[in-house]
């Protein structure tokens, strides 16, 4: 049995980290894109990106000041359960810690109706998930407005194919990537129906880059996508440069017969998430 005081405690420490911290995979991946960026201004942009981290991991400050969006995903170990309320007691906890480590509020009290600031960056947003495994998973993300303005979900047909795939995602990183600080980590959801498949390019988002997919379709296809997006010569910032997409990372799920959905969800450099086991 787990207890929502509990949850939010650890929630409120992931949250810190991962404001102040880029996931060390990610953090590799921008190494390696500097090692083998041959275009000089984006090894400058690629180098800075580096060196913000180190300064916002020495002086536990936000590594970018839009400090986005709680995600909480909760994957509840088989048998596992929960008392209390969990959005109350992450709310709460999640509104001091945002104080503590000085994040900007970025949340209103509703989209349409009243967009007055909250003023303690709540509520957070909880996906809560039932599985077979033998311990519980916390994940915690945070999503700036720039990268998820420019993401989006198309109801693909179910016929379609790789190609039209690929041409959906060069056609969003086309005409949003720069708006979403490049260079990008794409995830990608195939599959559920309109309103889950942008959770799963969010769980996309949550596998560490040194994953491969199981399923030798999916990798063949993230490869495809990372070369044709990085041919595209945005750039880091961009400015220019081989280095568009640090990597492209799909999730699969089943769906209905006669639908296709696809979730691209766009990135940004500052790829914030960290995760424990409860």
């Amino acid at each position: 049995m787990l207890q929502a005081t509990d949850i939010a405690t650890r929630v409120a420490e992931l949250l810190t980290q991962a404001a102040t911290q880029l996931r060390p995979d990610v953090r590799t991946a921008l190494e390696m894109a500097l090692a083998r960026e041959r275009n000089e201004r984006a090894r400058g942009v690629l180098a800075a990106l580096l060196e913000n981290d180190e300064i916002a991991r020495r002086d536990g400050v936000p590594i970018c000041q839009d400090t986005g969006t709680t995600w909480i995903r909760l994957e509840l170990a088989a048998g596992e359960y929960v008392t209390g309320d969990v959005q109350a007691a992450c709310d709460a906890a999640c509104g001091e810690a945002s104080q503590r480590a000085g994040l900007r509020n970025s949340l209103v009290f509703d989209a349409y109706s009243d967009r007055r600031n909250t003023q303690t960056n709540t509520p957070v947003f909880i996906d809560t998930m039932q599985t077979e495994a033998e311990h519980t998973h916390l994940h915690v993300m945070l999503k700036g407005a720039g990268s998820d303005n420019a993401s989006r979900v198309i109801m693909l047909d179910p016929d379609s194919g790789d190609d039209d795939i690929e041409a959906a995602v060069l056609a969003a990183v086309a005409e949003k990537a720069s708006m979403a600080c490049p260079p990008l980590v794409i995830g990608l959801g195939i599959g559920g129906t309109f309103d889950t498949v942008g959770k799963l390019s969010k769980r996309a988002l949550l596998r560490p880059l040194t994953a491969a997919p199981s399923d030798n379709c999916v990798a063949a296809l993230q490869e495809r996508l990372l070369t044709t997006v990085n041919a595209t010569g945005i750039g880091p910032a961009a400015l220019g440069g081989d280095t568009t997409a640090l990597a492209v990372q799909i999730q699969t799920a089943p769906c209905h017969i006669a639908a296709k959905p696809l979730a691209i969800n766009l990135c940004c450099c500052a790829l914030r998430s960290a995760t424990c086991e409860l």
